[in-house]
Protein backbone atom coordinates (compact mmCIF):
# COMPACT_ATOMS: atom_id res chain seq x y z
CA UNK A 1 0.00 0.00 0.00
CA UNK A 2 1.20 3.50 -0.58
CA UNK A 3 -0.01 6.69 1.55
CA UNK A 4 0.68 8.77 -1.45
CA UNK A 5 -2.43 9.97 -2.88
CA UNK A 6 -1.98 9.67 -6.20
CA UNK A 7 -4.15 10.92 -9.02
CA UNK A 8 -5.36 7.28 -9.63
CA UNK A 9 -5.48 5.92 -6.75
CA UNK A 10 -6.86 3.28 -8.25
CA UNK A 11 -3.87 2.87 -10.44
CA UNK A 12 -0.41 0.95 -9.75
CA UNK A 13 2.85 2.88 -10.46
CA UNK A 14 6.26 1.30 -10.93
CA UNK A 15 9.06 3.87 -9.34
CA UNK A 16 11.24 6.00 -11.05
CA UNK A 17 14.67 5.50 -10.32
CA UNK A 18 16.71 7.18 -12.51
CA UNK A 19 16.54 9.13 -15.41
CA UNK A 20 19.34 9.59 -18.42
CA UNK A 21 18.55 11.38 -21.56
CA UNK A 22 15.60 10.99 -23.03
CA UNK A 23 14.60 7.90 -21.16
CA UNK A 24 13.68 6.99 -17.46
CA UNK A 25 14.49 3.43 -15.78
CA UNK A 26 11.91 1.59 -13.09
CA UNK A 27 13.04 -0.35 -10.47
CA UNK A 28 13.09 -3.41 -12.64
CA UNK A 29 15.60 -1.91 -15.05
CA UNK A 30 13.50 -1.28 -18.14
CA UNK A 31 13.90 1.78 -20.14
CA UNK A 32 11.42 3.99 -21.12
CA UNK A 33 11.78 6.65 -23.93
CA UNK A 34 9.91 10.11 -22.58
CA UNK A 35 8.58 10.83 -26.09
CA UNK A 36 6.20 13.28 -24.13
CA UNK A 37 8.54 14.88 -22.07
CA UNK A 38 6.27 13.88 -19.26
CA UNK A 39 3.58 16.25 -19.86
CA UNK A 40 5.37 18.18 -22.47
CA UNK A 41 7.87 19.46 -19.62
CA UNK A 42 11.63 17.47 -19.75
CA UNK A 43 12.71 19.35 -22.72
CA UNK A 44 16.04 19.01 -21.77
CA UNK A 45 15.86 15.59 -21.44
CA UNK A 46 16.85 13.68 -17.64
CA UNK A 47 20.50 14.46 -15.67
CA UNK A 48 21.88 16.94 -17.40
CA UNK A 49 24.63 17.99 -15.47
CA UNK A 50 24.77 21.44 -16.30
CA UNK A 51 21.58 22.05 -14.82
CA UNK A 52 22.16 19.90 -12.18
CA UNK A 53 25.07 21.74 -10.91
CA UNK A 54 23.69 25.05 -10.97
CA UNK A 55 21.26 23.86 -8.75
CA UNK A 56 23.78 22.67 -6.66
CA UNK A 57 25.40 25.69 -6.91
CA UNK A 58 22.17 28.06 -5.68
CA UNK A 59 22.07 25.69 -3.03
CA UNK A 60 25.13 26.68 -1.74
CA UNK A 61 24.15 30.40 -1.78
CA UNK A 62 20.51 30.72 -0.56
CA UNK A 63 17.65 27.87 -1.65
CA UNK A 64 15.19 30.02 -1.09
CA UNK A 65 14.12 33.66 0.38
CA UNK A 66 10.81 34.94 0.97
CA UNK A 67 9.82 37.39 -2.11
CA UNK A 68 8.41 40.35 0.67
CA UNK A 69 12.08 40.56 2.09
CA UNK A 70 14.03 40.08 -0.57
CA UNK A 71 15.09 39.38 -4.32
CA UNK A 72 17.91 37.25 -5.50
CA UNK A 73 20.24 37.62 -7.97
CA UNK A 74 18.89 34.26 -9.52
CA UNK A 75 15.42 35.88 -10.16
CA UNK A 76 16.97 39.10 -11.28
CA UNK A 77 19.09 37.26 -14.12
CA UNK A 78 16.22 34.74 -15.44
CA UNK A 79 13.58 38.06 -15.52
CA UNK A 80 16.47 39.93 -17.50
CA UNK A 81 17.06 37.10 -20.25
CA UNK A 82 13.15 36.17 -20.62
CA UNK A 83 12.77 40.08 -21.12
CA UNK A 84 15.58 40.18 -23.34
CA UNK A 85 13.90 37.76 -26.05
CA UNK A 86 9.79 38.38 -25.30
CA UNK A 87 7.67 39.50 -27.73
CA UNK A 88 8.18 43.77 -27.75
CA UNK A 89 6.92 45.14 -24.60
CA UNK A 90 6.81 42.10 -22.54
CA UNK A 91 9.58 42.79 -20.10
CA UNK A 92 7.79 42.08 -16.48
CA UNK A 93 8.32 38.61 -15.51
CA UNK A 94 6.40 37.71 -11.92
CA UNK A 95 7.88 33.91 -11.13
CA UNK A 96 5.35 31.06 -9.11
CA UNK A 97 5.84 27.83 -9.10
CA UNK A 98 3.91 26.20 -12.24
CA UNK A 99 1.28 26.89 -15.20
CA UNK A 100 -1.62 27.14 -13.01
CA UNK A 101 -0.33 29.08 -10.67
CA UNK A 102 1.14 31.76 -13.59
CA UNK A 103 -2.79 31.75 -15.49
CA UNK A 104 -4.20 32.72 -12.56
CA UNK A 105 -1.89 35.33 -11.70
CA UNK A 106 -2.38 36.29 -15.08
CA UNK A 107 -6.15 36.52 -14.87
CA UNK A 108 -5.76 38.50 -11.60
CA UNK A 109 -3.61 41.31 -13.09
CA UNK A 110 -5.83 41.68 -15.60
CA UNK A 111 -9.08 42.62 -13.56
CA UNK A 112 -6.55 44.91 -11.15
CA UNK A 113 -5.02 46.87 -13.96
CA UNK A 114 -8.98 47.61 -15.10
CA UNK A 115 -10.04 48.61 -11.62
CA UNK A 116 -6.77 50.74 -11.19
CA UNK A 117 -7.77 52.63 -14.68
CA UNK A 118 -11.12 53.09 -13.58
CA UNK A 119 -12.69 50.59 -15.44
CA UNK A 120 -14.43 48.37 -12.68
CA UNK A 121 -16.92 47.01 -14.64
CA UNK A 122 -14.73 45.31 -16.58
CA UNK A 123 -14.63 41.37 -14.84
CA UNK A 124 -15.89 39.14 -17.39
CA UNK A 125 -13.16 36.79 -19.15
CA UNK A 126 -13.48 34.91 -22.80
CA UNK A 127 -12.09 31.80 -23.58
CA UNK A 128 -12.06 29.06 -26.39
CA UNK A 129 -14.07 25.26 -25.80
CA UNK A 130 -12.00 22.76 -25.49
CA UNK A 131 -8.73 24.75 -24.21
CA UNK A 132 -7.01 23.99 -21.00
CA UNK A 133 -5.45 26.48 -18.50
CA UNK A 134 -5.11 25.21 -15.47
CA UNK A 135 -6.55 23.12 -12.13
CA UNK A 136 -7.07 26.25 -9.89
CA UNK A 137 -10.21 27.34 -9.57
CA UNK A 138 -10.31 30.59 -12.04
CA UNK A 139 -7.86 28.47 -14.27
CA UNK A 140 -10.35 25.72 -14.43
CA UNK A 141 -13.23 28.36 -14.83
CA UNK A 142 -12.24 30.10 -17.90
CA UNK A 143 -10.92 27.08 -19.19
CA UNK A 144 -12.93 24.69 -21.89
CA UNK A 145 -12.39 21.21 -20.87
CA UNK A 146 -15.67 20.19 -20.09
CA UNK A 147 -14.75 16.89 -18.72
CA UNK A 148 -12.33 18.50 -16.06
CA UNK A 149 -14.87 21.23 -14.86
CA UNK A 150 -17.84 19.26 -14.65
CA UNK A 151 -17.40 17.91 -11.00
CA UNK A 152 -16.63 21.51 -9.78
CA UNK A 153 -19.04 23.47 -11.88
CA UNK A 154 -20.96 24.45 -8.54
CA UNK A 155 -17.22 26.44 -7.39
CA UNK A 156 -16.59 28.11 -10.45
CA UNK A 157 -17.32 31.88 -11.70
CA UNK A 158 -18.80 32.43 -14.75
CA UNK A 159 -16.88 32.90 -18.03
CA UNK A 160 -17.84 32.84 -21.76
CA UNK A 161 -16.22 30.42 -24.38
CA UNK A 162 -16.05 30.90 -28.04
CA UNK A 163 -15.17 28.29 -30.90
CA UNK A 164 -11.46 26.68 -30.97
CA UNK A 165 -9.80 27.38 -34.01
CA UNK A 166 -10.14 23.26 -35.12
CA UNK A 167 -9.43 23.28 -38.36
CA UNK A 168 -9.39 19.93 -38.77
CA UNK A 169 -12.47 19.09 -37.39
CA UNK A 170 -14.15 22.76 -38.86
CA UNK A 171 -12.69 24.91 -40.90
CA UNK A 172 -15.62 23.89 -43.85
CA UNK A 173 -14.78 22.83 -47.47
CA UNK A 174 -13.56 25.01 -49.62
CA UNK A 175 -12.96 27.91 -47.22
CA UNK A 176 -9.81 29.74 -47.22
CA UNK A 177 -7.52 29.59 -43.80
CA UNK A 178 -8.18 33.57 -43.86
CA UNK A 179 -11.91 33.29 -44.44
CA UNK A 180 -11.73 30.32 -41.15
CA UNK A 181 -9.76 32.79 -39.33
CA UNK A 182 -12.30 35.95 -40.42
CA UNK A 183 -14.82 33.29 -39.27
CA UNK A 184 -13.90 33.20 -35.93
CA UNK A 185 -12.93 36.18 -35.40
CA UNK A 186 -16.20 38.00 -36.01
CA UNK A 187 -17.31 35.35 -33.39
CA UNK A 188 -15.37 36.69 -30.75
CA UNK A 189 -16.53 39.81 -31.58
CA UNK A 190 -19.76 38.64 -31.29
CA UNK A 191 -19.96 37.26 -27.75
CA UNK A 192 -17.25 40.90 -26.79
CA UNK A 193 -20.71 42.74 -28.27
CA UNK A 194 -23.42 40.63 -26.28
CA UNK A 195 -21.62 40.77 -22.94
CA UNK A 196 -21.03 44.31 -23.55
CA UNK A 197 -16.99 45.78 -24.39
CA UNK A 198 -17.37 47.50 -21.18
CA UNK A 199 -17.67 44.56 -19.11
CA UNK A 200 -14.88 42.22 -20.52
CA UNK A 201 -11.78 42.30 -19.05
CA UNK A 202 -9.30 39.62 -21.50
CA UNK A 203 -10.09 36.79 -24.48
CA UNK A 204 -7.57 34.08 -23.38
CA UNK A 205 -6.35 31.22 -25.63
CA UNK A 206 -3.68 28.59 -25.78
CA UNK A 207 -1.14 30.05 -28.66
CA UNK A 208 -0.85 26.15 -29.64
CA UNK A 209 -3.60 24.05 -28.19
CA UNK A 210 -1.94 21.42 -25.55
CA UNK A 211 -3.14 18.43 -24.07
CA UNK A 212 -7.18 18.61 -24.27
CA UNK A 213 -7.09 18.46 -28.11
CA UNK A 214 -3.35 17.80 -29.31
CA UNK A 215 -1.36 20.13 -30.55
CA UNK A 216 -3.44 22.21 -32.59
CA UNK A 217 -1.78 25.12 -33.98
CA UNK A 218 -4.01 28.04 -34.93
CA UNK A 219 -4.67 28.77 -38.88
CA UNK A 220 -2.84 31.92 -40.84
CA UNK A 221 -4.01 35.13 -39.28
CA UNK A 222 -5.97 33.62 -36.88
CA UNK A 223 -4.25 34.81 -34.07
CA UNK A 224 -3.43 38.95 -35.67
CA UNK A 225 -7.19 39.13 -36.05
CA UNK A 226 -8.05 38.15 -33.02
CA UNK A 227 -5.59 40.89 -31.54
CA UNK A 228 -7.15 43.96 -33.99
CA UNK A 229 -10.74 42.35 -32.36
CA UNK A 230 -9.28 43.13 -28.79
CA UNK A 231 -7.71 46.43 -29.45
CA UNK A 232 -10.97 47.66 -31.10
CA UNK A 233 -12.86 46.76 -27.90
CA UNK A 234 -10.24 47.39 -25.33
CA UNK A 235 -10.14 43.89 -24.26
CA UNK A 236 -6.45 42.43 -23.06
CA UNK A 237 -4.85 39.48 -24.80
CA UNK A 238 -4.38 36.86 -22.58
CA UNK A 239 -1.65 33.59 -24.32
CA UNK A 240 -1.46 30.64 -22.30
CA UNK A 241 2.05 29.35 -23.18
CA UNK A 242 2.57 26.67 -20.05
CA UNK A 243 2.50 24.24 -22.58
CA UNK A 244 3.60 25.42 -25.92
CA UNK A 245 6.25 27.80 -24.80
CA UNK A 246 9.61 28.30 -24.40
CA UNK A 247 10.85 26.34 -27.49
CA UNK A 248 9.02 23.57 -27.58
CA UNK A 249 7.42 24.80 -31.13
CA UNK A 250 10.51 26.06 -32.40
CA UNK A 251 10.56 29.79 -31.48
CA UNK A 252 11.13 30.74 -27.37
CA UNK A 253 7.65 31.98 -27.36
CA UNK A 254 5.58 30.01 -29.83
CA UNK A 255 3.28 32.77 -30.68
CA UNK A 256 6.37 34.87 -32.53
CA UNK A 257 5.92 32.67 -35.49
CA UNK A 258 1.99 34.16 -35.58
CA UNK A 259 3.37 37.41 -35.62
CA UNK A 260 0.92 38.28 -32.76
CA UNK A 261 2.35 40.41 -29.37
CA UNK A 262 -0.36 39.47 -26.23
CA UNK A 263 -0.98 42.02 -22.88
CA UNK A 264 0.01 39.51 -21.08
CA UNK A 265 2.23 35.66 -21.47
CA UNK A 266 2.20 32.54 -19.45
CA UNK A 267 4.72 30.02 -19.15
CA UNK A 268 5.74 26.99 -16.77
CA UNK A 269 6.80 23.36 -18.12
CA UNK A 270 9.70 23.96 -20.73
CA UNK A 271 10.96 26.96 -18.58
CA UNK A 272 12.68 24.80 -15.76
CA UNK A 273 12.27 21.50 -18.17
CA UNK A 274 11.05 19.87 -14.81
CA UNK A 275 14.58 20.27 -12.49
CA UNK A 276 12.74 22.75 -10.61
CA UNK A 277 8.82 23.70 -10.16
CA UNK A 278 8.66 27.30 -11.86
CA UNK A 279 6.31 29.15 -13.67
CA UNK A 280 5.90 32.63 -14.98
CA UNK A 281 3.71 35.53 -16.14
CA UNK A 282 4.76 38.21 -18.37
CA UNK A 283 3.43 41.25 -18.80
CA UNK A 284 3.20 44.34 -20.90
CA UNK A 285 4.74 47.49 -19.62
CA UNK A 286 1.48 49.30 -20.03
CA UNK A 287 -0.09 46.76 -17.70
CA UNK A 288 2.87 47.12 -14.89
CA UNK A 289 3.26 50.88 -15.02
CA UNK A 290 -0.72 51.31 -14.21
CA UNK A 291 0.28 49.39 -11.12
CA UNK A 292 2.83 51.54 -10.09
CA UNK A 293 0.60 54.45 -10.75
CA UNK A 294 -2.07 53.08 -8.89
CA UNK A 295 -1.76 51.28 -5.52
CA UNK A 296 1.48 50.21 -6.52
CA UNK A 297 0.86 46.89 -5.09
CA UNK A 298 -0.41 43.76 -7.24
CA UNK A 299 -2.71 41.77 -5.10
CA UNK A 300 -1.53 38.37 -5.50
CA UNK A 301 1.20 36.21 -3.84
CA UNK A 302 2.22 32.53 -3.33
CA UNK A 303 4.97 31.31 -0.76
CA UNK A 304 7.38 30.04 -3.45
CA UNK A 305 7.32 32.68 -6.06
CA UNK A 306 10.46 33.77 -7.43
CA UNK A 307 12.48 30.74 -5.39
CA UNK A 308 15.87 31.12 -6.20
CA UNK A 309 16.73 27.79 -6.55
CA UNK A 310 13.95 27.03 -9.25
CA UNK A 311 15.18 30.37 -10.66
CA UNK A 312 18.51 29.29 -11.14
CA UNK A 313 17.42 25.76 -12.65
CA UNK A 314 15.31 27.63 -14.89
CA UNK A 315 18.45 29.72 -16.36
CA UNK A 316 20.66 27.18 -16.73
CA UNK A 317 17.78 25.61 -18.57
CA UNK A 318 17.43 28.00 -21.51
CA UNK A 319 20.99 28.94 -21.50
CA UNK A 320 21.52 25.82 -22.53
CA UNK A 321 18.87 25.68 -25.19
CA UNK A 322 20.31 28.90 -26.40
CA UNK A 323 24.48 27.93 -26.40
CA UNK A 324 23.05 24.68 -28.28
CA UNK A 325 20.89 25.73 -30.36
CA UNK A 326 18.22 23.50 -29.76
CA UNK A 327 15.65 25.51 -31.02
CA UNK A 328 16.89 24.91 -34.96
CA UNK A 329 17.56 21.09 -33.71
CA UNK A 330 13.10 21.63 -32.32
CA UNK A 331 12.51 22.48 -35.95
CA UNK A 332 14.34 20.09 -37.85
CA UNK A 333 13.18 16.99 -35.85
CA UNK A 334 10.03 18.27 -35.77
CA UNK A 335 9.90 18.28 -39.25
CA UNK A 336 11.24 14.96 -38.86
CA UNK A 337 9.14 13.09 -36.78
CA UNK A 338 5.70 14.49 -38.46
CA UNK A 339 7.10 13.30 -41.90
CA UNK A 340 7.80 9.73 -40.56
CA UNK A 341 4.57 9.52 -38.55
CA UNK A 342 3.11 10.27 -42.07
CA UNK A 343 4.33 8.05 -44.03
CA UNK A 344 4.05 5.30 -41.30
CA UNK A 345 0.28 5.98 -41.00
CA UNK A 346 -0.04 6.55 -45.02
CA UNK A 347 -2.85 4.14 -45.25
CA UNK A 348 -4.13 3.66 -41.58
CA UNK A 349 -7.63 3.42 -41.47
CA UNK A 350 -8.20 4.99 -38.16
CA UNK A 351 -5.19 8.34 -37.75
CA UNK A 352 -7.10 11.06 -38.86
CA UNK A 353 -4.93 13.98 -38.41
CA UNK A 354 -0.99 14.34 -37.85
CA UNK A 355 -0.51 17.94 -36.58
CA UNK A 356 1.77 20.53 -34.76
CA UNK A 357 4.40 22.70 -34.46
CA UNK A 358 8.01 21.80 -33.57
CA UNK A 359 8.58 19.02 -31.23
CA UNK A 360 4.55 19.49 -30.84
CA UNK A 361 2.58 16.95 -32.10
CA UNK A 362 -1.04 15.61 -32.23
CA UNK A 363 -2.23 12.65 -33.61
CA UNK A 364 -5.69 12.05 -33.48
CA UNK A 365 -7.73 8.70 -34.50
CA UNK A 366 -10.97 7.93 -35.53
CA UNK A 367 -13.21 5.22 -36.43
CA UNK A 368 -13.58 6.76 -40.39
CA UNK A 369 -10.34 8.86 -42.19
CA UNK A 370 -13.50 10.38 -44.57
CA UNK A 371 -16.28 11.07 -42.11
CA UNK A 372 -13.77 11.61 -39.50
CA UNK A 373 -16.18 9.38 -36.78
CA UNK A 374 -15.17 9.16 -33.94
CA UNK A 375 -14.25 6.04 -32.08
CA UNK A 376 -16.49 4.52 -29.72
CA UNK A 377 -15.72 6.56 -26.34
CA UNK A 378 -16.71 3.77 -24.40
CA UNK A 379 -13.67 1.64 -25.87
CA UNK A 380 -11.32 4.03 -24.12
CA UNK A 381 -8.78 3.87 -26.82
CA UNK A 382 -6.34 6.31 -25.54
CA UNK A 383 -6.01 4.91 -22.23
CA UNK A 384 -5.37 1.32 -24.27
CA UNK A 385 -2.29 3.38 -26.20
CA UNK A 386 -0.87 4.23 -22.96
CA UNK A 387 -0.74 1.01 -21.80
CA UNK A 388 0.56 -0.56 -24.87
CA UNK A 389 2.92 2.19 -24.88
CA UNK A 390 4.52 1.70 -21.92
CA UNK A 391 4.76 -2.06 -22.13
CA UNK A 392 6.90 -0.81 -25.81
CA UNK A 393 8.63 1.29 -23.65
CA UNK A 394 7.84 4.26 -25.07
CA UNK A 395 5.67 7.19 -22.93
CA UNK A 396 3.24 9.07 -24.64
CA UNK A 397 0.23 11.63 -23.49
CA UNK A 398 -3.20 10.03 -24.53
CA UNK A 399 -6.25 12.18 -24.14
CA UNK A 400 -10.12 11.29 -24.74
CA UNK A 401 -12.52 13.83 -25.48
CA UNK A 402 -10.90 15.48 -27.89
CA UNK A 403 -13.77 16.79 -29.95
CA UNK A 404 -16.60 17.51 -26.78
CA UNK A 405 -15.22 16.51 -23.98
CA UNK A 406 -16.33 12.55 -24.31
CA UNK A 407 -16.03 12.12 -28.11
CA UNK A 408 -12.84 11.54 -29.57
CA UNK A 409 -9.13 10.20 -28.68
CA UNK A 410 -5.47 11.56 -29.30
CA UNK A 411 -2.12 11.14 -28.60
CA UNK A 412 0.50 14.21 -27.65
CA UNK A 413 3.97 14.22 -28.62
CA UNK A 414 6.64 16.25 -27.12
CA UNK A 415 9.98 14.37 -26.97
CA UNK A 416 13.01 16.35 -25.67
CA UNK A 417 15.05 18.93 -27.88
CA UNK A 418 17.99 16.82 -27.18
CA UNK A 419 16.51 13.71 -29.60
CA UNK A 420 19.14 12.89 -32.52
CA UNK A 421 17.55 11.80 -35.69
CA UNK A 422 18.20 8.27 -34.88
CA UNK A 423 15.76 9.18 -31.53
CA UNK A 424 12.86 10.47 -33.43
CA UNK A 425 12.89 7.11 -35.71
CA UNK A 426 13.13 4.81 -32.70
CA UNK A 427 10.26 6.71 -31.11
CA UNK A 428 7.92 6.32 -34.44
CA UNK A 429 8.99 2.72 -34.42
CA UNK A 430 8.10 2.21 -31.41
CA UNK A 431 4.65 4.05 -31.79
CA UNK A 432 3.90 2.73 -34.78
CA UNK A 433 3.95 -0.50 -33.11
CA UNK A 434 2.11 0.11 -30.26
CA UNK A 435 -0.72 2.30 -32.36
CA UNK A 436 -0.77 -1.08 -34.84
CA UNK A 437 -1.20 -3.65 -31.81
CA UNK A 438 -4.16 -1.61 -30.31
CA UNK A 439 -6.06 -0.32 -33.82
CA UNK A 440 -5.17 -3.31 -35.95
CA UNK A 441 -5.07 -2.16 -39.87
Amino acid sequence: MTHVFQRNPKQHLDLAIRGQGIELFDQHGKSYIDASGGAAVSCLGHGHPVVIQAIKDQLDKVAYAHSSFFTTQAAEDLADFLAARSPDGLDHVYFLSGGSEAVEAALKLARQYFVETGQPKRSQFIARRQSYHGNTLGALAIGGNAWRREPFLPLLVPAHHVSPCYAYRDQLPGETEEHYAERLAQELEQKIVEIGPENVAAFVAETVVGATVGAVAPVKTYLQRIRQVCDRHGVLLILDEVMSGMGRTGHLFACAEDGVVPDIITIAKGLGAGYQPIGAMMASSRIYDAIVAGTGFFQHGHTYMGHATACAAALAVQQLIERDRLLENVSARGEQLRAELRVAFARHPNVGDIRGRGLFVGVEFVQDTSTKTTLDPAKKTHVLLKKQGMRNGLMMYPMGGTVDGVQGDHVLLAPPFICTEADISEIVARFVSTVTEVLPA
